[in-house]
């Protein structure tokens, strides 16, 4: 009686084992089931009382277009102070405090985010600034999704007024030095 259960385990299991090695292995693999491919359905409607959200719908001008385009936002103390708060928003992160690009995630960059003090930049006209902070140059990623209309200008505005901006002289002994073609990092010891 034993062995006859024993014999009776052992076709189980290796019957269960067969036909899972077919199933796993060897098996349909998913081609006789029934599959919608997306392109082929239409989109459902939204639900009503849904709120639709929608991109602004503004192009961003051409190059062109942008080297005349002028700032619709008056510079005053309170709109700087507008812009530096949507600079940490958006920029402080990579371009850091001062705008030198040597914030925390801009450190891990290769090469190193732009110096927005630096006089190439400060050349732009405020419509070319606006552009090339939205589109992305360099490393920059695509902000004209993340940036919301409304906070543009601003930043633009606080970008003109960094150059008036002393950088500390903690940020001064680590900004990379640039000697040659290189960049050379100079840590001074703190004593």
């Amino acid at each position: 009686m034993r062995r006859l259960l024993l014999k009776i385990t052992a076709v189980v299991f290796v019957c269960g084992f067969f036909t899972y090695w077919y199933f796993m292995f060897t098996g349909p693999q998913m081609q006789h089931q029934i599959h919608i491919r997306a392109y082929e359905q239409r989109m459902p409607l939204p639900p009503s009382g849904a709120v639709p959200v929608e991109p602004d719908g503004q192009a961003l001008p051409s190059a062109r277009q942008a080297a005349t385009r002028e700032r619709p936002v008056p510079d005053t103390p309170d709109n700087r102070a507008r812009g530096k708060v949507y600079y940490e928003y958006y920029c402080i992160f990579c371009h850091g405090e001062s705008g030198q690009g040597n914030g925390p995630v801009g450190n891990g960059y290769m090469p190193k985010p732009t110096d927005l003090r630096d006089p190439k930049v400060l050349r732009k006209s405020d419509g070319e600034l606006f552009v090339s902070m939205l589109t992305g140059p360099g490393h920059e990623p695509v902000l004209s999704r993340v940036i919301p209309q409304g906070h543009r200008w601003y930043l633009v505005l606080y970008v003109r007024a960094l150059r008036e901006t002393p950088a500390s002289p903690v940020q001064e002994a680590n900004r990379p030095h640039q000697v040659g073609e290189n960049q050379i990092p100079i840590h001074k010891s703190q004593s």
